[in-house]
């Protein structure tokens, strides 16, 4: 340490007298003083690492910020808790299940059954009828059993525990069946194998990555085996010389030999979906049909609902998973039922569900209507007459996400946007720092703004946003004169 940053260091103020400063400008109304403190601590740290960082200093090249610059960027930090960190954004990607921005979005119902539940006490472990304790199942039991055709029917917080439920009750100790070409790994680093293992099941792999046959399921039965296990591939397929068995085939099977047949269906449909143009997906009511003991799937993909893992099934094996230990830790709150229940309700009517749910119009509204949707936007857009930002019309593909319809292009209409000065990253950038951010596409050096998954709701945040792109624009330009 040279002379010139020991002097400078001497020049730090104190963190004692920072905080009688800041009392006065009353700091402490907004956070507790050991809060406050640390956020001090934070920035004579950070003045404190630039000056023993940097080289050649001398008094010239380096000084010290004013006292109520110093005293700003600890408001500003205490600012910041204030703000919340989970944020509404626009998803202007075209994938529609996206996984990072929080999957499905809840239908308008839903959203009420939050703020309706949210906002007082509930029943949710209360039978009116009796006046005694009650189950929070109850609430959703009857209409997924309705809708779907199981005879029982159980939520969990998600997919994975409803995977990890099913197997711990059903095979703890005991052989699961399943073929090598569904040893799947999904987002977050979830796989099927290591769900196994820490559910206690011990995990029999038959076939191979692309040929399975019944046999291979026939040879692999032995008096400790637990489960046959289907998982349906939702995220990507197998093209070519393949073979695989099907949930009909595999019941017949288990039914010959006394074992349960589980059929993990992942993103789990319960409309058909090929009636509007897409591939078919298989349907919770196609799975259950076969005699399948038990399926799984996700509430906040194709159901369009909040994060859960629905199991339904056998009453007699659902009762036993109701009764496992593990249920209590991995059972959901008052909010999950309240937007589930509502979302479920849609399905009494499949046309309502897909006309309310906003993943269900999403994949598919004809091509046409999204079209409509872009130009109207795009008109919005051109009469804001922003400087040196050009926009027009480009066809596109959307795709569904969250590890369903992994071969479907679901075409589309983007709207593109360029600028005479900033790059697609720096608008993308921008977008991304708004008060309710726009998350785009970059492609062939145009941002993309995918109507497929932009709500008409949402064209004022959007428009409201590219009116200041201009303004970033020029202050950019000063800030390098």
């Amino acid at each position: 340490m040279n002379d010139t940053q020991k002097a400078l260091l001497k020049t730090l103020p104190k963190i004692d007298g920072m905080m009688q400063n800041l009392e006065k400008e009353n700091i402490f109304e907004r956070a507790p003083k050991d809060v406050v403190k640390e956020a001090c601590r934070t920035v004579v740290e950070n003045l404190r690492y630039r000056i023993m960082k940097a080289e050649n200093i001398s008094p010239d090249s380096f000084q010290t910020p004013k006292a109520e610059d110093i005293l700003a960027d600890v408001t500003a930090i205490i600012d910041a808790l204030h703000q919340y960190h989970l944020k509404r954004v626009i998803n202007a990607t075209g994938v529609i299940l996206h996984t990072n921005l929080g999957r499905a979005p809840l239908c308008d119902e839903a959203v009420r059954r939050l703020s309706d539940i949210g906002a007082g006490y509930s029943n949710l472990e209360y039978n009116l009828k009796t006046g005694r304790r009650g189950l929070r199942y109850d609430h959703v039991q009857r209409l997924l059993c309705v809708i779907s055709g199981a005879q029982d029917a159980l939520v969990v917080n998600n997919n994975a525990a409803a995977v990890l439920l099913v197997l711990n009750t059903l095979a703890d100790g005991k052989d699961v069946i399943v073929s090598r070409g569904e040893l799947i790994e999904i987002g977050g680093e979830f796989r099927i194998p290591e769900i196994m293992e820490k559910s206690g099941a011990i995990l029999h792999e038959v076939g191979t990555t692309n040929r399975t046959h019944l046999a291979d399921y026939e040879k692999a039965i032995h008096e400790n085996t637990g489960l046959i296990l289907k998982v349906h591939t939702s995220n990507y397929k197998i093209l070519g010389f393949t073979e695989e068995i099907d949930l009909f085939t595999l019941v017949a099977l288990g039914k010959r030999f006394g074992i349960p047949v589980f059929n993990d269906l992942g993103s789990g449909c319960f409309l058909e979906l090929d009636q509007y143009g897409l591939i078919r997906e298989p349907t919770v009511q196609d799975a259950l049909a076969t005699g399948a003991d038990v399926v799984t799937l996700s509430g906040d993909k194709l159901l369009g609902g909040p994060q859960a893992g629905i199991i339904l099934g056998k009453k007699a094996l659902l009762q036993d998973i109701k009764k496992n230990a593990l249920n209590r830790a991995l059972r959901i709150d008052k909010l999950t039922l309240a937007a589930l229940e509502a979302t479920l309700m849609l399905y009494l009517n499949p046309e309502t569900a897909r006309s309310r749910s906003r993943v269900l119009r999403a994949l598919t509204d004809p091509v046409e209507q999204v079209e409509k949707k872009a130009r109207k936007l795009l008109a919005a857009i051109r009469r804001l007459k922003l400087a040196g930002i050009h926009v027009s019309l480009r066809k596109g593909i959307s795709r569904s996400g969250g590890g369903s319809l992994p071969m479907e292009d679901i075409p589309t209409f983007c709207i593109a946007l360029t600028s005479d000065r900033l790059s697609c990253h720096m608008i993308d950038e921008h977008l991304r720092r708004l008060d309710i951010p726009v998350i785009v596409r970059i492609a062939d050096d145009e941002v993309l703004m995918d109507l497929r998954t932009i709500d008409d709701k949402e064209f004022s945040f959007i428009i409201e946003g590219l009116k200041t792109v201009t303004q970033e624009k020029n202050q950019g330009t000063r800030s390098k004169v």
